[in-house]
Formats: structure tokens, C-alpha cells, sequence
């Protein structure tokens, strides 16, 4: 059993039953982390002493017969945007790099509820603004796969952390692409959520206690190596919890186990006017192919009559209709509410159309942003895409249309290009149908090859278990 590598599901097995300890897993991830991190720059607050206590209580409650919980013991790092009590949020932002909240966030909480052991924080873009992972704070993340090359952003520390073994999985936040292009990245898989079920609450420091603003197409979910350790996690945080009052009281149902003739796909190598990487698109295409030879019931998609150039610039414009009411002072003119109830409306008609959509397919199989990991650059520099150089805003439009929308979403590992890195796709399907959603990926994994461990990412904490 490779520790650094073992899933979630694993380790919390493995404890629960006295396989290993807790305090073993713990150090096996830390391990990792000193031989590794600083190579990566993934995590960049580390609670080493606080972690191995805790480690060592949830130990000793198994000794005394205690009910667990269904992550007891299990190591995890979380991206520095959540808020962790007594554990410095900073979002790379100078202001905030000596703010320590008084509280855990509700999805900290219900993790903790859970037995997990927390064990640091890892990098975001500043004030999680960007595409790659690089602020004033903490510097710059590069991607396991190569170093040269960015693990994405906002949650590019969590998806590099977790793709180097030195956590078992991450929760990350979304607004643009921010879970999904990174986990694509790094070769990993990311859960975006349908829009309000998971808390925003606690999910972005707030030592004014300013009023929330962020109120749409910002989600928070699960960073792991596979579909099972998602669906796990997603449940845990998933659902109302007395603090975010814009949360649905829809039920989290477990995952299904799926059978691929079950299982209805849409496909699209590309989205009208957005542009993508021939090798993602030709990925796209390729592995409907196989789902379709495997058994699956595989169309090419008959997409929604939008304009998406125009979702994405009115999601642009929800956006910063929201960060202006977050502003300690009002502007001088300030936007009038009957356009913020205008934007919703146009909102509602992309909803719509997207659910219609949906009502002839279970899944939606798409690429998740317009190329793979590209070298370190300025934020705003061209990006070259097939042998022309295309905006660096148009970077996130495949996931960001879901965010608009609200859709949920789920990126996995389909393969690598021929620079020999990660290529991530995309699952969309309809409000609410995160079950089906982890079930149609695990039930695919095995035609992706699913996670493939990062060239040189080693670890020595191989343990024989059970023997």
C-alpha cells in the first residue's frame, strides 16, 4: 500500500479496520510533502505539529471504541480560501496574510465532523483571481506533470497537491472553471456542483464581517484521484447547514453503479465561436467512439441556440455586480437593481435552454478549457491554440459557461497530449444530478485509464497492510 498514493477510501479503511494508524497516514503525506513541495509550491501553510496531534487523538479514540466518522484519521489540505479556525486564509492577498479566522467554515466543519485531520492550506491565485496559481504571499505553483508549466487557478495548489501525493484529496472553489481547469491540469478529477448545493459560507475570508456578495455561479466541491473519493466527499459537504440560506434542501443521493449500456452521452469536441486545442477536441470525439463501442448510448450534441460569447460576458457582468456590493465604500453611481434583476432574467433563459437540453441525455461530454497546461506567463498574454495566438480570457470559457448556467460538472483525466501532459474533459449534466453524474464517471474510468501518477512524483512510504 503506497500511502502518499492510496485514495481516501483506502486510508480510511485502512484505519478504521488497524490496518495503520492515523498518525502513519499522516506522516506518510508529510513525508511527501518535504520530499516534493518545494519543487511544486502546492502547499503553502503547513500546520505539521497541530496535524499529528490530531492525528494521534483520532488514534486514540479508536483504541477506546469510539464511533467514527467516515474520514477518521484521513490527512487533507484545503485551498486558502477557506476559512479554518486558528489556521491563517490569506487568498495570496498581502491584507489578509495575517488573518486567522475565529471560526471554521460550515464545509471545514461538517470535514472535521467527519474525523479528518487537517493538515494545511494550499495556493490560489491572489484573491483567486486568475487562471494560474502565483500571489504576492506565497509565490508561484508549478504543475507536477512539469514544472515549466501551470497547475491552473484558482485551485491550482489543491489540484497540483493532490496530483503529487501529498494529500489525498482537496476542496476547491468555482466561479470560472476554477476546480475543473486545474483538476484537468494536473490530470485529476474535480466535482463542481449544482449552484447552491454546497455553503459559499466561509468559502473567501471575511475579516470585516461584510455582507456576502457572492451569491451566484460560485460553487465550492471535492479535488481527488477518482470518482469514488468525489462522491464521498461531496456527500459530507454537501446539503444545508444553517448559515448559507441560499441552499436547496435537496436530498444528496449516493452514487448509482452504472452500466454503460445505461447510460445516455452527448458529445461536442467544440462550442460554437469558443476555441479549443485540436487535441482536446479529437480526445472528445475519440473517447465517445469507445463509450459508444463499450456499450453506451453515444450522439453527437444538437446544443442549445445560445449566444455564448454573450453568457459569458453577462456572467462577467453578474460577477461584478456582485463584487461591487462588497465594496467597504459604495461607488458614486452605483448600479441600479432593476439591471441586476435584468441580468437574472437573461440568466434564466440560458438555464432553460440547458435544461431542455438534458432532458435527452444524462451527461454532456465536452472539453473543459481551450488547451492543456501552458507555460508560466503573465496574466492576460496571448495563448497559443492551435498555431494561433487566442485571448488569455477565453482560457475557462468551457467551464465557465456552467458556471452561468449552474449546471453541475465534473472534469477527469482522459489521456495526454503530445507534449505528454494531462488531457481533462468534461461531464456536464442537469441541476441536481451529482449522483448520476459520479456514477457515469466511475463507470468510464476504466476506458480513461483514470489517474496516472505525475513522471518522478516518488514516494517512499509503500506499507505492507494486512499481511
Amino acid at each position: 500500500m503506497d500511502l502518499a498514493f492510496s485514495s481516501t477510501i483506502e486510508l480510511a479503511a485502512a484505519i478504521a479496520t488497524r490496518k495503520i494508524s492515523a498518525l502513519e497516514a499522516l506522516d506518510a503525506h508529510l513525508a511527501q510533502i518535504d520530499r516534493h513541495n518545494e519543487a511544486i509550491n502546492a502547499v503553502v501553510i503547513l500546520d505539521r505539529e497541530g496535524a499529528r496531534e490530531r492525528a494521534k487523538q483520532a488514534d486514540a479514540a479508536l483504541a477506546r471504541g469510539d464511533r467514527l466518522g467516515p474520514l477518521h484519521g484521513v490527512p487533507f489540505t484545503l485551498k486558502d480560501a477557506h476559512e479554518t479556525a486558528g489556521m491563517k486564509t490569506t487568498v495570496g492577498f498581502p491584507p489578509f496574510a495575517d488573518y486567522v479566522p475565529r471560526q471554521d467554515s460550515p464545509v471545514v466543519a461538517r470535514l472535521k465532523a467527519a474525523d479528518a485531520v487537517l493538515v494545511g492550506k494550499t495556493n490560489v491565485a491572489t484573491m483567486l483571481s486568475d487562471w494560474q496559481s502565483d500571489n504576492p504571499l506565497f509565490g508561484r505553483t508549478g504543475n507536477p506533470w512539469d514544472l515549466s508549466r501551470t497547475a491552473g487557478g484558482s485551485s491550482g495548489g489543491a489540484a497540483a497537491a493532490v496530483a503529487a501525493g501529498l494529500t489525498p484529496f482537496d476542496i476547491g472553489t468555482d466561479m470560472q472553471d476554477s476546480i475543473r481547469l486545474p483538476a484537468a491540469f494536473c490530470g485529476v478529477y474535480g466535482l463542481k456542483p449544482t449552484e447552491h448545493r454546497v455553503s459559499l459560507a466561509g468559502a473567501f475570508p471575511d475579516p470585516g464581517s461584510i455582507p456576502r456578495s457572492v451569491r451566484l455561479m460560485s460553487c465550492v466541491g471535492p479535488i481527488a484521484r477518482n470518482p469514488e473519493d468525489l462522491a464521498l466527499i461531496y456527500q459530507i459537504i454537501a446539503g444545508p447547514d444553517g448559515a448559507d440560506t441560499d441552499l436547496a434542501p435537496v436530498p444528496g443521493d449516493p452514487m448509482p453503479k452504472l452500466e454503460l449500456k445505461s447510460i445516455r452521452i452527448a458529445f461536442a469536441g467544440t462550442f460554437p465561436a469558443l476555441p479549443v486545442a485540436a487535441e482536446i477536441s479529437a480526445a472528445v470525439e475519440r473517447f465517445a467512439a469507445g463509450l459508444a463501442s463499450a456499450g453506451a448510448r453515444v450522439e453527437e450534441a444538437s446544443l442549445p441556440k445560445l449566444d455564448l460569447h454573450d453568457d459569458l460576458a453577462e456572467g462577467g457582468k453578474l460577477i461584478g455586480m456582485m463584487l461591487e456590493a462588497a465594496q467597504p465604500e459604495p461607488p458614486a453611481q452605483p448600479t441600479p437593481v432593476s439591471r441586476w434583476f435584468a441580468a437574472l432574467a437573461r440568466r434564466d433563459r440560458s438555464i432553460l435552454a440547458w435544461e431542455r437540453f438534458f432532458e435527452s441525455c444524462d451527461a454532456l461530454l465536452c472539453p473543459v478549457a481551450m488547451t492543456t497546461a501552458f507555460p508560466h506567463c503573465k496574466p492576460g498574454s496571448a495563448l497559443t491554440v492551435n498555431g494561433k495566438d487566442e485571448s488569455y480570457w477565453m482560457l475557462p470559457a468551457y467551464g465557465a459557461v456552467f458556471n452561468y448556467s449552474g449546471h453541475p460538472a465534473l472534469a477527469f483525466p482522459c489521456g495526454r497530449d503530445n507534449d505528454g501532459l494531462p488531457i481533462g474533459l468534461q461531464l456536464v449534466g442537469r441541476h441536481w444530478s451529482e449522483a448520476r453524474l459520479l456514477g457515469i464517471a466511475a463507470a468510464i474510468a476504466p476506458l480513461t485509464g483514470g489517474f496516472r501518477r505525475p513522471p518522478g512524483l516518488l514516494s517512499e512510504t509503500r506499507q505492507r497492510v494486512g499481511a
